[in-house]
């Protein structure tokens, strides 16, 4: 039998605080803001209007909470990332087991507010969506093909989030997620070192190297730009981040604002929100200089959604998957959107 470390018992009681539920050696789950949301107010995520995808049946997670290669300054997260490599790993079946009973621990108190939409809620305790991400990076966590393979057996769709920093676990992991993230959040070498403080000496060089590898993945890409407002937001770098989004030629581009939110809250200043008419503005610039097309958008979350509509009709023209958005959906008008921000 392998031998597991116990998390830092200081670290599980801040987690706990945090409302994570703890899930073996090394993962945790965590309500999304917009899973409370959905279910008492009928407002969503912006990815249900972005990709399909349920607000209320959506399972936020991550196999790798205390596991990171950077300590980017925008994370609103907790950051205890000592640890690159993550040893002695849970079995892939049992984290999602446990992942699915604590996320229905988690919203029982719901069932019974008024507010509650009760046919959400009973939907909501048989997930088919998880999120791979919360905290840390999910691809430190070794046996994550496996585990993303249990998902699916469950018919539950799978997106990951990543930072880049592992092109060697993308090159390999099989299968794929059905939607992969990756977070570009700088243009250049010197706002990435600043930005994101990476605790690996090659951080920015492992970046290129996903950048490269995403056009031979086989499943729907995004790259997303985190804009903080007087670091990494401004016109003049549209056109480095335009050579970067060329190389990796995703299906989709999110330009989304930082929010002044949790842990960040000590590293920068609610200054370093940009409005939403600056990530438009930006977003606008971006597509314009890709040849892509900004389909969408939701205001409260500030993120606008750029698609290359030619390339993604031809790929998806067969209609609907679990969790993936149709034509119709991603080349939609705009639609009308809230006026408070919220983080997601």
């Amino acid at each position: 039998m392998a031998f597991f470390t116990p998390m830092n018992p200081e670290l599980q009681k801040i987690l706990a605080r945090q409302h994570y539920a703890l899930i073996g050696t090394h993962s945790g789950v965590k309500l999304c803001h917009w899973m409370k949301q959905s279910l008492l107010f009928e407002r969503h995520c912006y990815k249900q209007e972005f990709y399909g995808i349920s607000s209320h049946r959506c399972l936020q997670m991550t196999p790798a909470v205390s596991h990171c290669t950077q300590m980017c300054l925008f994370c609103w997260r907790l950051q205890s990332f000592t640890e690159q490599q993550l040893q002695n790993p849970d079995e892939p079946e049992v984290i999602l087991e446990k992942a699915i009973q604590a996320q229905r621990k988690l919203i029982t108190g719901f069932k019974g507010d008024p507010r509650c939409d009760q046919k959400k809620w009973a939907e909501a305790n048989e997930p088919n969506m998880l999120a791979c991400s919360l905290s840390g990076e999910p691809t430190l966590y070794p046996r994550l093909g496996e585990f993303f393979a249990a998902c699916h057996r469950r018919g539950i769709t799978t997106f990951l989030v990543t930072n880049g920093t592992t092109p060697e676990v993308l090159a390999k992991l099989d299968p794929l997620p059905r939607q992969l993230y990756v977070s570009v959040v700088a243009p250049s070498k010197e706002v990435y070192k600043k930005l994101c403080a990476p605790l690996l000496s090659d951080g920015w060089e492992k970046l290129q190297e996903t950048l490269a590898l995403l056009p031979s993945l086989d499943t729907k890409t995004v790259i997303r730009h985190t804009l903080v407002h007087d670091w990494n937001a401004d016109d003049k770098y549209v056109a480095q981040y335009a050579k970067l989004d060329s190389i990796a030629s995703p299906t989709f581009i999110e330009p989304k604002g930082y929010v002044f939110v949790g842990a960040s809250r000590s590293r920068l200043h609610f200054s370093n929100m940009p409005t939403h008419e600056q990530v438009r503005a930006f977003g606008q610039g971006l597509a314009e200089a890709l040849g892509y097309e900004l389909v969408m958008e939701k205001e409260d979350s500030l993120v606008v959604l750029l698609a290359h509509e030619h390339k993604e009709i031809k790929k998806r023209k067969k209609g609907n998957e679990p969790g993936g958005a149709s034509i119709s959906r991603v080349v939609s008008c705009v639609r009308p959107s809230h006026r408070s921000v919220t983080r997601s």
